[in-house]
This record gives C-alpha cells, structure tokens and sequence, in this order.
C-alpha cells in the first residue's frame, strides 16, 4: 500500500477511543482508583457488623449521582463558556476539577442533614435503620438514572429536583409496603413550591437576562460595529488618500517633484515631533491625513470597553462575591456580620473596576473586535469560576446528603438527625463530579452553549451575571428557584433579544423539568422494593 494511503488510513481511525483517548484513560483510571482507595477506606470507617455487599452498593450509587451531577449541573455551569469559545472543552473541565473540588472539599460542610424533615416527613415512618438505608440507596438511584438519561438527551434538570422525587418515590414506597405511612408524610405545600419554580426560575432568569444583555448589546456591542464599520471606513481612506496623491506625484514634472518632496520631508519632521496643529503643515498629503486623523481620534472607538466594561465588571464581582460569601462559603461559618460583607464586597468590586479599566485602556491600540471578545472573555471565566466553586460547595450535596445519611447509619447502626462528611467523601464525590463532565456532559453543554441560542463572550456574561443575581435574590427572599432552570431562562432572555431563541428545544428541555421529579420518583419505588427483596427488611 503506498504510504500516502496509510498515512489517511490513520488519520480516518483515531484509534477505539478517539483522539482524546489519553483523556479517556486518564479521567477512567483516576475515577476507578478514587473509587477503589475509597471503598478501603469506607470498609474500616463502617461498624464491623455492616454488611460489605450493601456498602459497597451504597458507595457504587453515591458516586454515579456525583457522576451525573457533573454531567448535566456542572455541563449546565458551563455551556455558556463553552458556547462561546470562551472555554474549550478540555479548559472548563481544567477549570472545573479546580474549582468544583475545591469548592466540594473546603466549603462543603462538615455536617449535612439526614433528610428526615426534608419534603418527606420520615418521622411519620417507625423506620429501622436499614429500611432508612434502602430509601437513601433508592433516592440516589433514581434520581442518577433520571439524570443520566436527560444528560444523554441534552436536557439540563435540576439535580435537586431529582434527588427529591427519588426520596418520595422510595420513603412513599416503604410506608405502603410497611403499613406504616401514605401520602400524608409528603409536604406537598413543598412539592407545590417546586412546582412553582418551573415557571417562577426560568422566567426570572429571563427577565433580568433580557435587562442586562439589552444594555450590554446597545452601549458597547451595537457601538462597538459601528465604530469599527467606521473605522473600516477610515483605513479604506487613508488607502485611498496614499493612492491618490502617489498618482498626483508622478503627473507633476520634476521640479515640482522636488519641491513637493521637501514639503513632505519638512512635515515629516513635524509630525515625528509630535504636538502640531494643522496649519503647520505644508503638503496636501500631511493636511489632508490631519484631517483623516483627527476623525479617527473624534470616533473614540474604545470609549464603550472603557466606560462600561469597567463597571459592568464591577457589578459583576459585587454579585458573584455576595453569591460567594451567602452561598459559596456559608459552610464555613466566617461569622461576618452585614456590615463587614458589605466592605468585603464593595473592596472587590473597586478592585475589579480598577484592574479592568487599566486592561482595557492597554487595549486601545488593539483590533476593536478582539478588544470585546477578550474582556469579556477574561469576565465569563471569571463568573463561570466562581459558580464552580458555588456549585461544589452547595450542589454536590444531592449526592453526599443522602450518602453521608447512609454511611452514618452503617457506622453508628443508628439513624441520626446530622451527619458528618469526611473528606474523603468530598474528595471522591468531587473527582466523580468531573469525571461525569467530561464523559457525558458534552450533550448538556451544546445545549446551553449553542442549542438555545448561539452565545458570544459578552452574552454568555451577561447571562451567567443574571442567573448569579436571580439566585442571590431568590434566596434573599426566600422565593423556591432552581439555579438551573434560572440559567437555562437567563439563556434564551439572551436568545429573545438577538431575536434568535430556540423555543423548538425549550419544549422538551420544560417537559424534562415537570417529569424530573416524578421520574426519579419511579425509579427509587422500583429500586426500594429490588433492595428490600435482595437484603431483606
């Protein structure tokens, strides 16, 4: 065979696993030794009396929640960076095992309640312990399985919502098996406020998108194509005026050529020195360029990045600082009152300002157009950080909520109100969390990152700042969102103002949200009743 077909040959079959294959056995290997030191781990940390089959399947479903919670909340997080070339692939994933297992692994909580006086009451239930376990186990099934098939249609859901209906589904299940609970023991005040959020969240998240974006759009992107279109306009002239002047030159005889050099050398040594007026000049071509100049300085191109730029970043870090300090870190129990949040988050945001007005006046010189999808690139990575991190000290609670429960039961044999987290569950979970992004969650991220609507840096900004504001607001007054939906709503505000939203895929994405929770629902009843008959009650 010739070697120019070989080499196609190669090239036309990357190999088992793609061209990321590396990438693939990397994140695989990592995922299955945290997987296995865990489980070493787990086996001394459980009483001596806990049966190994049922840790083992405990740690097993634990891990495939934090799994797909990564492959649709966190892919969620970060499709608008992606959408938008702001962030390849491999980068937000880079930024992600950062900043979601940092997130996970220093502000996460020591402690996590046990879901006993969540949406279902399970103190209604005389529940052994066991009969507690298998509710958990269930709960985490069923609301990984219903994401891991959302995750492969595309759909972004609430993992929260997910987890809620597996612990319906499987606390309901238990209580008809038993005789000893009915629906009585769901608050379904509670079930209504979720269903509240499918359209309080999304219309939220648009509105303030809409807002924002419209802003963002009319005073810097719409300013910013008509300066650079006159900009154009004025290089083209300046050719033009080289052109002309140059055919003008060689028409005149050869004294008038000599003479007309000297004036063009004379103003040559004007123009160098710099601080002249027009008058000062002698040659047509020096006044005529003055003047071709003197509007190309009138346009201030760069006047937007410089003036609103700044501020919006300002706002920005105030509104992702504040979501830090109420949310990211309230694990931590800093113990600041108002007054030293407010301070905290008025010194970042004048930090922000000034760093940001100097970046963009070191951009003056640049392409207009490049100017823009840099700062803004730099601010969506900025946001899209922050929200990890967020997210991991907050969201990666659906899983280890209902697993630190059942490692607690299986340590102390009794059902307790808190229960601790180890790091190593934080640990463990976290790496699960990004693994799940990486393999499954590219569905999710089209989705979001161009599906809805095709995202630019300053509108991917501009709608990950809303759904940051909406969150902040929403927990403030005590209104029941979901951070999901909220993005998703704050994504297609984006799509409405470009006149370009893509209600065709809105449609399954909302059905997806009103099924998520009788789904999981479903699955943890059958999953409750299969653990039951396998390890008895």
């Amino acid at each position: 065979m010739p070697q120019g077909s070989t080499t196609l040959n190669k090239q036309s079959h990357p190999g088992f696993l793609g061209p990321d294959r590396w990438w693939h056995i990397s994140f695989g290997a990592l995922l299955a030794l945290s997987l296995v030191v865990f489980t070493l781990w787990a086996n001394g940390y459980v009483a001596a009396q806990t049966s190994r089959i049922v840790l083992i399947v405990s740690i097993l479903f634990g891990v495939f929640m934090a799994f797909n919670i990564g492959g649709n909340d966190v892919a969620n997080s970060f499709g608008t960076s992606v959408g938008a070339k702001t962030l390849t692939m491999k980068q937000a994933l880079i930024v992600a095992a950062v900043f979601e297992v940092s997130g996970a692994v220093l502000a996460g909580g020591e402690v996590t309640d046990t879901v006993r006086s969540g949406i279902v009451d399970l103190n209604a239930i005389d529940l052994d312990p066991m009969s507690f376990v298998y509710i958990m186990m269930s709960a985490l099934l069923g609301a990984a399985l219903w994401l891991l098939i959302a995750t492969r249609m595309g759909w972004p859901v609430s993992t929260t919502h997910a987890i809620i209906g597996g612990i319906v589904g499987a606390a309901l299940t238990t209580g008809f098996v038993t005789g000893t609970g009915g629906l009585a023991m769901v608050q379904w005040d509670k079930i209504g406020q979720i269903a509240m959020s499918w359209v309080i969240s999304p219309v939220l998240g648009a509105l303030f998108s809409y807002i924002l974006f419209s802003i963002v759009k009319k005073n810097i992107l719409v300013y910013n194509e008509e300066a650079d279109a006159k900009l154009q306009a004025i290089k083209r002239e300046r050719s033009e005026h080289r052109k002309r002047h140059k055919a003008a030159f060689e028409r005149l005889n050869e004294i008038q050529q000599v003479a007309y050099a000297n004036q063009m050398a004379r103003d040559q040594v004007i123009v160098s020195q710099g601080d002249y007026t027009r008058d000062e000049l002698e040659s047509d071509f020096y006044r005529e360029l003055y003047d071709i100049d003197d509007r190309a300085k009138a346009l201030e191109s760069h006047r937007a990045l410089v003036t609103w730029v700044p501020m919006l970043a300002a706002l920005g870090s105030v509104v992702i600082s504040s979501m830090l300090l109420f949310k990211g870190l309230k694990h931590l129990h800093l113990n600041l009152n108002t007054t030293a949040n407010i301070f905290i988050m008025a010194m970042v945001g004048m930090f922000i300002w000034i760093s940001v007005y100097i970046f963009a006046k070191a951009l003056k010189k640049k392409n207009l157009k490049r100017s823009t999808f840099l700062l803004f690139s730099w601010m969506q990575v900025f946001t899209a950080s922050a929200f990890a991190f967020s997210h991991g000290s907050n969201d990666i609670a659906n899983a280890v909520g209902p697993f630190a429960a059942i490692l607690d039961v299986l340590k102390n044999q009794q059902i307790s109100e808190k229960s601790a987290v180890p790091t190593a569950v934080m640990v463990t979970f976290g790496i699960a969390l990004v693994a799940g992004l990486w393999f499954v969650g590219r569905n999710v991220i089209q989705t979001v990152g161009n599906g809805l609507t095709e995202m630019h840096p300053a509108s991917g900004f501009s709608a990950e700042l809303a759904a940051a504001a909406v969150v902040m607001a929403a927990s403030v007054l005590g209104l029941p969102v979901s951070s999901t939906h909220i993005l998703i709503g704050a994504v297609i505000g984006v799509g409405i103002v470009n006149r370009a939203a893509n209600w065709n895929l809105m449609k399954p994405i909302a059905l997806a949200w009103i099924i998520t929770l009788p789904a999981a629902a479903g699955i943890g009843a059958v999953g409750v009743l299969a653990l039951r008959a396998v390890f008895g009650s």
